[in-house]
């Protein structure tokens, strides 16, 4: 098991007091609006966490550059993948490469 299972393992037990604390602890540490794929669109929409949440909404399309491998949270919760406002959380991703037998990229 790797840091970012044990991650969401331990967070099945939180209240949903404790979700909203890691949720605010988390996005205070996000850097999704120094990137440049970030744009206007998801800053009024307040989209952030995309590791997290997955893709942006309706907000981001385009792929400009990505540091996602530089985020604090990245380390935190041994993040393996990229560009989730485009391609999705790290959950969706490495399903998806579960499924697929792809190489993370």
């Amino acid at each position: 098991m790797d840091k970012f299972e044990e991650a969401m393992l331990s967070m099945f037990g939180m209240t949903p007091a404790e979700w909203e604390e890691a949720a605010r602890k988390f996005a205070a540490k996000c850097t999704c609006p120094s990137c440049p794929t970030y744009n206007r669109c998801a800053k009024k929409e307040q989209e952030l966490l995309f590791c997290a949440t997955g893709k942006s909404f309706m907000c981001i399309s385009e792929k400009k550059d990505c540091i996602c491998p530089v985020c604090p949270i990245t380390s935190e919760l041994g993040l393996k993948h990229r560009f989730f406002c485009t391609k999705g959380s790290e959950k969706a991703q490495r399903y998806e490469h579960a499924l697929w037998g792809t190489k993370i990229i």
